[in-house]
């Protein structure tokens, strides 16, 4: 397994066609400062335009200062970007490119859709052909961005739509044979798949009125490429090269734009939950694909809600092993700030202290993602290659199996399914995945630690269990088994429900809790139970809004509290004796 974890440098996209900062900083010394603090790729906005103009030849003067970059000297922004790709190889980084906007221009990508003005669909797809076919065997260059945050609603002029249609502004279908039309010259290239802003709500299509958002939502908005839920029920389609695809949400905090979530009370949990994993964490908890979070960051010290949610979603990078790419590293963007200050030459030690541990390192060094180059270049002190991060061989040679994997717990049991979750498994040089087993059957292998089965027959009693694997093809033990009855059928919807248990206050010998149900299927439920396990010596004394059953607790729902609709909540509380802890195996079945 490797980690693609870098930041961005904007400059060719804009009017100037050149890296921003070469006004003042160095070249050379930037790209080596990169590679010494862990960037091992830099996503590089470009343009259409640019690309275009680079095929045809074109080329005009570019804002370069020669006396702080005399290696530059005489060179157009093509020779520029050549001389810099020689750089990232020498200090052993890696390239993404991604089309920012149609135009070179500096607001470029605040245009919804890939085309405008003389700039079409086809010439789009051209672009990426020549620029793809010009680098084909460089492999300093590793990945496309097929298009900056495509967005718009469907209100405006131009947007851009998730479906399976051909209709011009489909995301999904442009990106599809963007993809296909790279593949086709270089199948070895990554390709990625941003999302856009809004996606039709259960029961609408892109044909419903785009009414107020806050009174009567037709659609889910996200950030500007942020809202993949469309990968749900219209997936991606690469066929054979379906390996090369990446999604790549991004994701903002409020000194960005004052998202409704930042309104209210919100931490890691809260934002994984109803913004991360509806949007685009669902694809890397269920393995539909790889994740690279292709813009995040922002200012610091400003707003305690823009310092709260960087920091929870650098811990969920960090905790997953998700691959990203910071914004920014230019110190001229706007709302955000970057990892150098405005001298482009100082690092803004407090930011890189946050993106830190979201950049992959292993035994005190950050990894290349080049075999033999370290990150750093020959000689490096602060990095390694990828050979030596794996021995010249990918995981050769380790004959260690990963840890075994926690118990799955499950939860949101209805008649159909269950979502599992477990406690990730360890390893010594790194776990690549999990198999889910049903009884002794694999169902799933996933790269994350939640995994949504689907499929099951109601009122049917399962075991499920996970496995672990590393690189090298060892495989852990089995975890625990989870033995799981699924709800009973019938009725005009799926039935399930949650249940959260919470701590209220404890003393010496006793505490008192409280655990809300809630119904997360589509119909009414006209009951409820809640299981858990107590550690020995911890036992239910008394239970208000629920019957209770022991040794191991089984809470039912009473007269006045079973019927809920899709949606409700109910809780019950409780006094216990032993000591207060939060039950790691609770699950909640719903009649």
């Amino acid at each position: 397994m490797v980690r693609l974890t870098g930041t961005n440098w904007f400059g060719f996209n804009a009017s100037e066609r050149v890296f921003h900062g070469l006004w003042s900083g160095n070249v050379t010394e930037i790209t080596k400062s990169m590679a010494d603090r862990g960037i091992n790729i830099v996503r590089v906005p470009i343009s259409t335009q640019l690309l275009l103009e680079w095929k045809a030849g074109t080329f005009g003067t570019v804002n370069v200062n020669t006396y702080a970059n005399p290696e530059l000297a005489g060179k157009n922004s093509l020779q520029i970007f050549d001389f810099w790709l020689e750089l990232c190889k020498q200090y052993g980084i890696k390239v993404m490119l991604d089309v920012h906007s149609a135009e070179a221009d500096n607001s470029g990508h605040v245009y919804p859709v890939w085309y405008k003005g003389s700039i079409t669909p086809e010439l789009f797809y051209q672009g990426w052909e020549w620029v793809t076919n010009r680098y084909k065997a460089n492999d300093t260059i590793v990945a496309m961005d097929i298009k900056n945050e495509p967005h718009g609603t469907p209100n405006d002029t131009q947007r851009a739509k998730w479906d399976n249609s051909t209709d011009v502004d489909n995301w999904k279908y442009t990106a599809e044979t963007a993809a296909k039309r790279i593949l086709a010259i270089n199948p070895n290239v990554l390709v990625l798949v941003e999302g856009q802003e809004v996606y039709p709500r259960e029961g609408e299509t892109w044909s419903s009125p785009n009414t107020d958002p806050d009174r009567s939502p037709n659609y889910y908005y996200n950030w500007w490429g942020g809202n993949l839920r469309g990968v749900k029920d219209h997936p991606i389609n690469l066929g054979a090269n379906q390996d090369q695809l990446v999604y790549s949400p991004h994701d903002y905090g409020p000194l960005v734009f004052n998202q409704p979530w930042f309104d209210k009370p919100f931490d890691k949990t809260t934002l994984t939950n109803d913004v991360w994993r509806p949007n685009w964490f669902y694809i890397h908890e269920n393995g539909t694909a790889p994740l690279l979070i292709g813009e995040w960051g922002g200012r610091l010290g400003q707003d305690a809600r823009q310092d709260k949610w960087m920091t929870a979603l650098r811990d969920l990078i960090a905790e997953h092993r998700l691959h990203q790419t910071f914004w920014v590293l230019n110190p001229n963007s706007g709302d955000t700030g970057g990892l150098l200050l405005d001298d482009w030459k100082t690092w803004d030690e407090q930011k890189y202290a946050l993106l830190k541990p979201a950049l992959w390192q292993h035994g005190g060094k950050f990894v290349s993602l080049d075999h033999q180059t370290p990150l750093g270049g020959a000689g490096s002190t602060t990095g390694i290659s990828l050979g030596q991060r794996y021995g010249d061989g990918g995981g050769e040679g380790d004959t260690t199996a990963p840890s075994v994997p926690g118990q799955p717990t499950a939860s949101n049991v209805t008649s159909s399914g269950v979502r599992l979750t477990w406690a990730a498994s360890t390893d010594n040089v790194g776990v690549t995945s999990y198999d889910v087993l049903r009884g002794a059957t694999v169902v799933a292998t996933v790269s994350g630690t939640t995994y949504d089965v689907t499929g099951l027959t109601a009122n049917t009693a399962y075991t499920f269990s996970v496995r672990a694997r590393d690189a090298a093809g060892n495989v852990s033990a089995a975890s625990a088994g989870r033995s799981v009855t699924t709800a009973a059928g019938g009725g005009g919807g799926d039935q399930g429900c949650s249940a959260a248990y919470k701590t209220v206050t404890s003393w010496s010998g006793g505490f008192q809790a409280e655990v809300t149900v809630k119904n997360t299927g589509t119909s009414a439920s006209t009951g409820w139970s809640v299981n858990w396990t107590y550690p020995s010596g911890t036992t239910v004394g008394s239970v208000w809004n629920g019957v209770t059953a022991t040794p191991a607790v089984t809470v039912r729902n009473v007269a006045h509290n079973g019927a809920l609709a899709a949606g409700a909540s109910t809780t019950f509380g409780l006094i216990g004796s032993g000591a207060a802890s939060t039950p790691a195996d609770i699950t909640c079945t719903s009649s």
